[in-house]
């Protein structure tokens, strides 16, 4: 018979007990996740690609390597927990003019809302670039939003901009707008106003590309 009174005979015993506890309790947690997986009905899909369209129109390519699909109370949901890549397609040309990628990504139906995480990207063939953590793309209305801090660089490295508080674009990237922007951000002026002025302050909207020419250069503020 064991004697449980000795010190040492009572700490192999509690070990022993919290071992099994664990293991106990690892399996109830599997059990309900998978319990959980069941109920949603996820469905999960690899290598998958997906086009948008509006208006009759094929607007967008999308390509991710995994898809996680449910079904819950708040309506269906996609998930690409893997990376996921846009290819955003020109109305007239049906060629590629801008793209846009992430790590993680987000759609519920019934919002028709994409939300992006981690490491978003979005780039055009203009030489406009997007960086930011997170941003949601409404694809209604075909805007990019977020109201984290971004970083926005326009014409092949020529304008930059920073705003803190984040932006609104349209998802061609004509027409943007920027919430409290960091003393860091420039733009082009022209050469005259280089003399016998103070450097011009960046807006905090832009309705389009500034129109860059030759005789321009950078001035910081």
């Amino acid at each position: 018979m064991t004697n449980l009174s000795h010190p040492m005979n009572i700490i192999k015993a509690a070990l022993l007990t919290g071992c099994f506890f664990v293991c106990a309790c690892e399996n109830d947690v599997n059990e309900v996740r998978e319990l959980g997986r069941r109920k949603a009905n996820v469905e999960e899909g690899r290598n998958i690609e997906s086009y948008l369209s509006m208006n009759g129109k094929m607007r967008a390519h999308l390509t991710a390597p995994l898809l996680l699909r449910s079904d819950g109370d708040s309506g269906k949901m996609s998930e690409f927990p893997n990376t996921l890549h846009v290819d955003f397609f020109n109305d007239s040309t049906k060629q590629i003019e801008s793209q846009l990628n992430a790590d993680y990504g987000r759609y519920k139906e019934n919002d028709n809302k994409i939300y992006l995480r981690g490491n978003v990207v979005f780039f055009n063939n203009k030489g406009d670039t997007l960086f930011c953590e997170d941003m949601y793309w409404d694809q209604t209305a075909e805007k990019f939003y977020t109201n984290k801090k971004a970083v926005v660089i326009r014409n092949f490295g020529r304008t930059r901009f920073t705003p803190l508080n984040g932006l609104s674009a349209t998802q061609d990237f004509k027409h943007l707008q920027f919430f409290m922007l960091k003393d860091d951000s420039f733009f082009f002026v022209p050469d005259s106003t280089q003399s016998g002025s103070s450097p011009a302050p960046a807006p905090a909207a832009l309705d389009s590309a500034p129109k860059i020419r030759p005789s321009m250069t950078a001035r910081p503020i």
